[in-house]
C-alpha cells in the first residue's frame, strides 16, 4: 500500500491547555483517536503528554489535515521514540 492509499488520520493542534498544563501543550500537534461516544458529547480523544489517550473538550483543539507524507514521517518518529507501538495508528 502506498502512502496515498493509506487512510488519512485526523490531527489537531492544541489551542488551549487551561486547567491541563501538564497534559497538553499549546501549539502541539495531536493525533485524534476516533471515539464516537466522546464526539457526541463535544469531546475529542487524543494521546496527551502522559502517553495515555484522554477525552478533552473539542474547543481546546483546531483540527487540521496534514499531507500524507508528513503523516507517515510523524508516525515513524512516534514509533521510533517509543511513544507509539506498531498497530496503534
Amino acid at each position: 500500500m502506498t502512502t496515498n492509499e493509506k487512510k488519512q488520520l485526523p490531527f489537531a493542534v492544541c489551542i488551549s491547555n487551561e486547567d491541563y498544563p501538564a497534559s497538553l501543550e499549546v501549539g502541539k500537534l495531536y493525533q485524534i483517536i476516533p471515539d464516537e461516544a466522546a464526539e457526541s458529547h463535544g469531546y475529542i480523544r487524543v494521546i496527551d503528554e502522559s502517553g495515555e489517550d484522554y477525552g478533552y473538550s473539542r474547543d481546546r483543539f483546531f483540527p487540521i489535515q496534514i499531507p500524507a507524507a508528513l503523516q507517515e514521517a510523524l508516525l515513524k518518529a512516534a514509533y521510533k521514540s517509543g511513544k507509539m507501538k506498531r498497530g496503534e495508528a
